[in-house]
């Protein structure tokens, strides 16, 4: 698997405000670590069982983080960069996380140690036509009255194939290995 990750907290790069619901009021923030059966009120993980065992992986009593927000698509616009997976379509998601524990959501110590644990478990696993980002990026905590900066992880996992069934095929192993990796390194305390 190919896998990196990113620092990105610029002025224009993308922030997460924790908990969240769109302006439309249709989507909303749904509690899946204290509440897995919230879980059916996410129609992208209704529609690939693939992202719901993920999600339930990450949100664990047996993982140290939690999942804020996700989506997934499957195209056949690739980039020149993904040109080395020899691939006409993709199958890719993003879920963001933060950390259960309170008081290490505003640590980007802790937030860049994760990707980097993160990123080289991933280039650890067997080669397969996948990839995986973890962008560290920058987070508002709204609690009680006020709201307290700290930090997040998006977590991109790309599948490819030669259609969609293979690209999502692919896609769900990567997934696999990712929360897999993700509860390896809450079993060793990130450390």
């Amino acid at each position: 698997m190919d896998a990196d990750f990113t620092i990105e907290l610029g002025r224009e790069d993308p922030v997460l405000e924790f908990p969240w619901t769109d302006p439309e009021g249709k989507c909303a923030y749904y509690d899946l670590k204290h509440h897995p059966e919230q879980l059916a009120h996410i129609e992208e993980a209704g529609a690939f069982a693939e992202l719901a065992e993920f999600l339930r992986m990450l949100n664990s009593a047996m993982s140290m983080v939690e999942s804020a927000k996700c989506d997934i698509w499957t195209t056949g616009q690739l980039t020149a960069e993904e040109e080395i997976f020899a691939a006409c379509c993709k199958c890719a998601s993003y879920v963001d996380i933060v950390f259960s524990a309170e008081d290490r959501r505003f640590s980007f110590p802790l937030h860049e140690l994760l990707a980097k644990r993160l990123v080289e478990l991933l280039r650890k696993t067997p080669e397969t036509p996948s990839s995986a980002e973890a962008c560290v990026r920058r987070c508002f905590f709204r609690r009680m009255d006020n709201v307290v900066e700290g930090f997040y992880v998006t977590l991109y996992v790309t599948g490819y194939g030669d259609d969609a069934a293979r690209a999502r095929k692919t896609w769900g192993i990567a997934s696999r290995l990712a929360a897999n990796a993700i509860l390896q390194l809450s079993a060793s305390g990130l450390a």
